[in-house]
């Protein structure tokens, strides 16, 4: 029997600290599509970084959550500089053919409320309410895309809110501050499109496309969703090369 999907992935990136070869046969040898725009097409690239990756590389994937065909993880990275990642694999006929990820360097401080990007609880529940979370997360997506501010505090435990992205505090009044704190900066976020949205139980994960300080960007945000409110939330935001620097063709999304 092969290990669970969840342990292939996991083994798969501990393989980049490791370069133990076994979780390679996990990807597909014939066709695997690359998202990553700093790595090159196909298996081929996978194991270029591999070979490429500095001895003291480390990888610790946190958290890791399963959405029919995909696998998606938070992992805490150290090569060429910490960084803090999601990757999400697609599955097909039991192994790995996609593979798409967004990383953000490490904050070297905690956030104004105290809390690092990766910490926070690990293990998810409400298994029954996958589908409801999503759907939530969707709505909320659409709400904020279209600018129906008033909404926002609707979808939020409001006092208890816990924020792990390093720029912004707890609370839905920590957000908002934080928010026009960047956009002051000339940091403003502002969303695109979403491209997915993945979800075990009570943690969902949006993969959307915007712009940060007016340079395109990936951003992931996780939430983790408590009684139908969002309890929590961790994210990396990762600025897109111009396609003249991709490494691949097949796009960021």
């Amino acid at each position: 029997m092969p290990p669970s999907r969840k342990q292939q992935v996991i083994d798969l990136l501990k393989s980049l600290e490791t370069r133990d070869p076994v979780p390679f046969a996990y990807v597909n040898p014939n066709k695997y599509i690359q998202h990553n725009l700093q790595v090159g097409p196909g298996p081929a690239g996978v194991a270029a970084l591999i070979k490429n990756m500095p001895p003291d590389a480390s990888v610790n994937t946190i958290r890791v959550f399963e959405d029919g065909d995909y696998v998606f993880a938070h992992t805490e990275y150290n090569f060429f500089g910490p960084r803090i990642g999601f990757d999400i694999f697609r599955f097909e006929d039991g192994l790995i053919d996609e593979h798409w990820d967004n990383l953000q360097e490490t904050a070297t401080e905690p956030s104004p409320s105290g809390h690092t990007m990766i910490d926070g609880p690990t293990i998810a529940s409400d298994l029954d309410k996958t589908e409801v979370n999503k759907a939530l997360m969707r709505r909320y997506m659409e709400d904020l895309l279209a600018g129906r501010r008033e909404t926002f505090p609707s979808y939020f435990n409001g006092t208890q809110y816990i924020q792990h992205n390093p720029w912004v505090a707890d609370t839905i009044p920590g957000l908002i501050a934080g928010l026009q704190a960047l956009a002051a900066k000339g940091q403003a976020v502002v969303y695109k499109s979403v491209h997915k949205i993945l979800g075990e139980g009570n943690f969902v994960l949006v993969v959307a496309e915007a712009t940060f300080g007016g340079v395109p960007t990936g951003i992931y945000d996780l939430f983790r969703i408590e009684q139908g409110r969002i309890a929590e939330h961790w994210d990396t935001l990762e600025a897109i090369p111009p396609r003249d620097q991709w490494k691949n063709s097949n796009g960021k999304f």
